[in-house]
């Protein structure tokens, strides 16, 4: 059987995914046979095609984009109405963000970079605890550093974690805030407390990072749609107390792309803004090794979701698993490794804890693609 008869044949729950690939370095000299990613600094040449049906072998296939309007005319149905929805998210096009002071704009990645507030985070726990000054003092350094955004957070997500009272996250988390609400850098409140929230942003948050994508805390979705703040959805397999509780997965990157889809359209269907929807397929959340490298190596396709991306893989376990167990203060190489493949698979943001040293990987990167995008020979 053929490609076309095979797509043809096709039943009604079959269900189309999209991965960017054949990635151009200089795209002026190939006008018309490529396409931006996601508004980011990435081209793309070719499209990867996935079809998955019940019961039947999944169907693979690549495309051309010089292609791509009599292809995706060879579907039918809700196959043909998904293909024209994903493509046209791979290319979308995303306003910039008015955060406070600051303007993110998603031509370009950014560093997002990390303070803990917390007694027992897994890579920095209890290096600024009680301490307001010293805490803003490093999240200033990062700022200068080339930090676009400041996550700062008051409980620990890791596996094993205990929940904390959002009493004592607001007294770790706002002193903090206040301090850094003119520091130049957006402030990112992670938490998933409603309360937190609202103290968060009282005191200066410009932005909202839930690990529970608004599930956690039943007010959370009405708190964060009424401050107008950005918000990142994250995927996690639970958002009770463990976070990282999972059942398994059959696919692990097709299911948390169904499921950030449906979350995405659950919260816009509430009433939020899907231009200020940033996602986060949750590298580390109740996912294994092979979980992990399989999202890492399929970044890409989500960017079919239409939003802007986060990847937060900084000194995870996954690294010290590929590097003989190094511990989390040597995890450097590894966590840069992984900041640059997001980058170069269009994500717009990168989530950190070595911030001089990402941005300088970035800046390099970042100045070759300006080369690339420049090129006379």
């Amino acid at each position: 059987m053929g490609q076309l008869e095979e797509l043809e044949a096709c039943g009604a729950d079959a269900r189309l995914y999209l991965k960017p690939v054949g990635l151009v370095d200089s795209p002026q000299w190939h006008d018309g046979k490529n396409q931006r990613l996601n508004n980011s600094l990435t081209w793309f040449s070719q499209v990867e095609y996935l079809i998955v049906e019940t019961g039947r072998p999944n169907l693979r296939g690549l495309v051309n984009v010089t292609q791509w309007p009599e292809w995706s005319k060879s579907l039918s149905g809700p196959l043909a109405q998904r293909a024209e929805e994903q493509f046209a998210n791979l290319v979308r096009h995303h306003e910039p963000l008015q955060c406070g002071e600051r303007i993110i704009r998603f031509d370009q990645p950014h560093v997002m970079g990390i303070l803990n507030i917390t007694p027992d985070s897994f890579s920095d726990g209890g290096k600024l605890q009680d301490d307001p000054e010293k805490a803003a003092e490093a999240g200033l350094s990062m700022a200068v550093a080339g930090a676009s955004i400041l996550d700062i957070g008051g409980e620990s997500t890791r596996p094993g974690a205990n929940p904390v009272w959002e009493g004592d996250e607001i007294k770790r988390v706002v002193p903090v805030i206040e301090r850094l609400a003119h520091c130049g850098a957006v402030l990112s409140i992670d938490t998933r407390k409603a309360a937190v929230m609202e103290a968060a942003i009282a005191a200066g948050a410009h932005l909202i990072n839930d690990v529970s994508a608004l599930l956690h805390d039943k007010r959370s979705l009405e708190v964060a749609g009424v401050s107008g703040r950005p918000v990142v959805l994250m995927h996690a397999p639970s958002s009770g107390k463990n976070p990282h509780k999972s059942d398994g997965y059959g696919n692990i990157v097709t299911d948390t792309l169904n499921w950030l889809e449906k979350r995405i359209a659950d919260v816009v269907a509430a009433g939020f803004e899907r231009e200020k929807i940033i996602i986060d397929p949750g590298l580390g959340f109740g996912k294994s090794l092979a979980d992990n490298l399989a999202l890492m190596n399929n970044i890409a396709m989500f960017h079919a979701l239409g939003q802007p991306l986060l990847i937060g893989a900084s000194r995870k376990r996954m690294i010290g698993a590929l590097s003989k167990e190094a511990p989390v203060d040597k995890r450097l190489g590894g966590s840069i490794a992984f900041a640059h493949h997001a980058v170069q698979q269009g994500a717009q943001i990168v989530r950190v804890h070595d911030v001089p040293e990402t941005v300088q990987a970035l800046q390099i990167w970042r100045g070759m693609r300006d080369a690339g995008v420049t090129a006379t020979v």
